[in-house]
């Protein structure tokens, strides 16, 4: 069930029925982090730069000169950290049209779910920023821990990534409660499916896609599910 959903949804991810979504998200992600870059280096010059100088009046030219190869290093790498959580929130006002792709191209005998009201939507996307900020500072807490390492970066966003994703799709056809209800019934492979989400994450350029990936596998997982539940009864 979750290799089917994963693969389906990474075989739409190039299609050209993504390709508007994609090209969307991109854009804004590379605009937001350039003007994140700017926003940055320009507090740095304005804050820390004069503060270093006016601690250490007499600093040699070369010394200021590492100083500020040492904090574009900085910025770089922060930049880096804030790939992931940029792009969760701008894809995040993208959800819906990834998920009513999906369920046209994909399941067109079946209903279309209800996109969600705009502030809801983007509530959500907020809350996506929020847990995966929270996620990666927590992995890195963890990263500390002797015996945990790099393991917990795949647990804490697995766990939560999955949940958010599972629950936005299973939104878009039941109210909130039934949502979570479903979720908490099938936590393992919600869990499991996070885990892909997670490892996704993980690989460079193309943790870019990553939220296009969950909701796109998320819908897939939520359809089996549904599938199932009815057999059931």
């Amino acid at each position: 069930m979750i290799s089917n959903a994963a693969r389906a949804a990474f075989s739409r991810l190039f299609s050209p029925e993504f390709r508007l979504v994609f090209l969307k998200t991109l854009g804004l992600t590379v605009l937001a982090l350039v003007a994140l870059w700017f926003a940055l280096t320009g507090l740095v010059d304005w804050l820390a730069l004069p503060w270093v100088h006016s601690l250490l009046p007499g600093l040699p030219s070369w010394a200021g000169w590492l100083s500020g190869i040492i904090a574009a290093i900085a910025l770089a790498f922060g930049m880096a950290l804030l790939i992931a959580p940029v792009t969760a929130i701008i894809a995040g006002l993208f959800l819906d049209d990834v998920a009513e792709v999906v369920e046209r191209t994909d399941y067109p005998a079946d209903p279309v779910g209800r996109a969600m009201p705009a502030l809801r939507s983007l509530v959500l996307s907020v809350k996506f920023f929020g847990v995966v900020i929270l996620g990666n500072i927590v992995a890195l807490l963890l990263l500390l821990v002797p015996g945990v390492n790099i393991a917990a970066f795949f647990i804490v966003n697995g766990y939560l990534l999955g949940r958010e994703f599972f629950e936005f799709a299973a939104m878009r056809f039941r109210p909130e409660d039934e949502a979570r209800a479903l979720r908490r019934k099938y936590a393992g492979t919600v869990f499991l499916a996070g885990l892909l989400i997670a490892a996704f994450l993980a690989v460079p350029l193309l943790n870019l896609l990553t939220p296009l990936f969950a909701a796109a596998m998320m819908v897939h997982l939520h359809k089996a599910i549904g599938a199932r539940e009815s057999a059931r009864r």
